[in-house]
């Protein structure tokens, strides 16, 4: 038998060199592919000579087929929105040459850090893309709305930040406004006048007969952030909740956000709430299988500290 020497024990290939060792390796560094989610982004990035494609439904198949290819390879890959409006911005900010592809994929990093990110588990971009849409609109929504809460500043008096007392009134509005819709599935929609587009929240929560209530924590952030800015700025929003009840019937209910509190609505007011279109104001026919009522009492809850901010 022959004792290999000292120069080709240290040379010879171990599991931690070599092809193999880096495809190891690949498997734990993560991805992130951001995607032009609808036909009017991807026509917008084709302005640019180095994006290389020029049908937006056969992007989306290579795209989905690349996704396949890194989650069979073991790579972990979130998904993202890319938006060729904030991808221009970021490129001018960062002094980079919009028309390259380096570029772009610093564009996707940076979108992995700061934006709606999805894990890939295999799916179809049809089933994954509309998800993410709805993540990227909610996270949009809180960006809002904590932009404007952080704008209230502290009360003159006692020096409380009026954005803290405001997200703890909101939630107790919400927590009351669950309790006292008690057990059922219940869909919440909550809405606040701001420059430009109005700031909207949804919520679903499901309360079971053993007392537990099922919510999402993100949704439920987001919800209780906007209703906040409603009450820090004293605005006229309000809460719509619809309740799936038996024999296949949903019950609606409303409150308005009035003095910094949610106040219900009488039925007829729901009715009118419902029945009218956002946009024109005209009245739209009320829906099969739904009953208005009025809204549920909420308790005002006490200041906690001798001060009502409300009335900031």
């Amino acid at each position: 038998m022959t004792t290999p020497s000292r120069r080709t024990a240290r040379t010879a290939p171990t599991a931690s060199s070599g092809p193999a060792a880096r495809r190891m390796l690949r498997r734990e560094i993560p991805s992130t592919a951001a995607v032009l989610a609808d036909a009017q982004d991807f026509a917008a990035m084709r302005r640019y000579r180095t994006f290389p494609f020029d049908d937006h439904t056969a992007y989306l198949q290579q795209m989905e087929a690349l996704l396949r290819s890194l989650t069979a390879q073991g790579i972990h890959t979130t998904v993202a929105l890319f938006d060729p409006v904030a991808y221009e911005t970021y490129c001018t900010d960062t002094d980079l040459d919009p028309d390259r592809p380096d570029s772009r994929s610093r564009y996707t990093a940076e979108v992995a850090c700061t934006g709606a990110t999805l894990p890939y588990t295999g799916e179809s971009l049809s089933r994954l893309l509309p998800v993410l849409i709805d993540e990227a609109e909610r996270q949009a929504m809180w960006d809002r709305a904590t932009a404007l809460l952080a704008r209230t500043g502290a009360c003159a008096d006692c020096g409380e930040d009026l954005a803290r007392a405001a997200f703890a009134r909101a939630s107790r509005a919400v927590t009351g406004l669950l309790d006292a819709l008690g057990d059922g599935t219940h869909h919440l929609v909550c809405s606040v006048p701001a420059s430009g587009t109005p700031l909207l929240a949804v919520l679903h929560a499901d309360s079971r007969d053993d007392g537990r209530l099922e919510l999402s924590e993100a949704a439920t952030l987001v919800f209780c952030t906007v209703l906040a800015a409603g009450v820090a700025l004293r605005s006229p929003g309000g809460i719509v909740s619809r309740t799936a009840e038996t024999a296949g019937r949903d019950t609606v209910r409303g409150w308005v956000l009035r003095d910094a509190w949610l106040h219900p609505l009488s039925a007829a007011e729901v009715f009118t709430a419902y029945c009218t279109d956002a946009d024109t104001g005209e009245p739209v026919p009320p829906e099969p299988g739904v009953d208005y009522h009025a809204g549920l009492a909420l308790p005002d809850p006490p200041p906690t500290d001798g001060h009502d901010h409300s009335h900031h």
